[in-house]
């Protein structure tokens, strides 16, 4: 199972969601079409998350924002 979880919520509304079910994030990122991914520390973090969430949740093949530019820097 994945760590990583695609939602159709705002960034606040998962953090708030996270410290409510007590389920620790290493990290949230906004996706460009809308929506969050958020990546928990455990894999069973990330079930809870997909339990509760469910009717919230996006199809993982969204589209992210990249990260790392086109060409290096020097």
């Amino acid at each position: 199972m994945s760590r990583a979880v695609f939602l159709s919520l705002s960034e606040d509304e998962v953090r708030a969601r996270c410290v409510a079910e007590k389920v620790g994030v290493s990290a949230i990122e906004r996706l460009p079409g809308g929506g969050v991914r958020v990546v928990c520390k455990s894999v069973e973090g990330a079930e809870i998350i997909r339990r509760k969430l469910k009717s919230r949740l996006i199809d993982e093949t969204a589209t992210r924002e990249r990260h790392r530019p086109a060409q290096p820097l020097w």
